[in-house]
């Protein structure tokens, strides 16, 4: 069982009749779910995964005190803290865990604000440029378990939806950054001799490659340490994938250095192909640093299209 389906089951178990029993009022006005930091929310645990913060619990998002007063808010705190600390062999935690509360009750403005410092309705093109992609995943991730009214709902499609021409910007920068790593700098930093430099380039391709594929595909990239395991889930993912993990764990002795300086040109022309299917570049030719051009040359709104290409890289 992994940790979305031992939280679902607990909500089931113990926190539907909570709320039917002692808060009948709040039924249709709450939503109960999991969502935010940790690898369960993204259904990625394993039985490594469970050496910390993993417990059965879920989270209860309440709307502003307009609607639910501090007092039910605090009982309903109460109740929570009250429910069974073991279920199907797993043990609530006794301390919180590192970075805060993960499971529990939260106001819906609070849970947001701590998240990405404001609501998904006062997002700027500015906070969108700004905010890291994992910051975004961990927003919208997870499952809603209720929200009959759209508590959270609402706000988790407002943040999947990314404005396109903050999309286009952060690919741009991110196909800019592949070029120079991978087409050009790695083979530049083997012939001065700086082996530490070209390992240097094939990282930095890597993690410019990845954030572009998940762009691509109208996704955000999680946290790094989940990244593989969500890219082999996208289109393509799997062949990708192991030809990064290759580039990043071989060395760049010859001839290994030729083949990986070819295997990421193959990776930019797979990229520079879905480019040119999605109509993102009208540039012909297999120099990523053209089509990242071309990708930013479309962005519509003329002060982001104006701004360094690389402003949110």
């Amino acid at each position: 069982m992994n940790g979305l389906d031992l939280s679902r089951a607990y909500w089931e178990t113990y926190g539907t009749p909570m709320i039917q029993e002692q808060f009948p009022s709040l039924e249709g006005r709450i939503a109960a779910g999991l969502t935010g930091p940790g690898s369960e929310c993204y259904g990625f645990d394993d039985e490594v995964s469970r050496d910390h913060d993993f417990e059965p619990g879920f989270c209860l998002f309440l709307p502003g005190e307009d609607a639910v007063d501090r007092k039910t808010a605090f009982q309903l705190e109460r109740a929570y803290a009250k429910l069974p600390a073991s279920f199907q062999g797993f043990d609530r935690q006794k301390m919180a865990p590192v970075g805060g509360q993960r499971h529990g009750v939260f106001r819906r403005e609070e849970y947001y604000r701590n998240h990405l410092g404001c609501l998904p309705e006062e997002m700027t093109w500015e906070k969108w440029l700004r905010l890291p992609q994992h910051v975004l995943a961990e927003a919208v991730n997870g499952v809603l378990f209720r929200d009959d009214s759209g508590l959270m709902e609402k706000g988790r499609a407002l943040l999947r939806a990314m404005p396109e021409d903050v999309r286009r910007k952060r690919l741009a920068g991110h196909l800019l950054m592949m070029a120079q790593s991978g087409q050009y700098n790695y083979q530049r930093c083997l012939k001065h001799g700086e082996t530490g430099g070209a390992q240097l380039a094939v990282g930095q391709f890597a993690e410019h490659a990845l954030n572009a594929l998940f762009l691509l595909h109208g996704q955000y990239r999680p946290f790094y340490k989940w990244s593989f395991r969500a890219l082999r889930l996208l289109p393509e993912g799997e062949e990708l994938g192991r030809s990064l993990e290759w580039l990043l764990t071989t060395g760049n002795e010859e001839p290994l250095a030729e083949d990986k300086y070819f295997c990421m040109e193959g990776i930019c022309s797979q990229i520079i192909d879905l480019l040119q299917d999605r109509q993102l570049t009208e540039a012909v030719c297999g120099d990523l640093e053209k089509h990242a051009h071309s990708v930013n040359d479309g962005i519509r709104d003329g002060e982001i299209r104006n701004l360094n290409i690389l402003y949110c890289v």
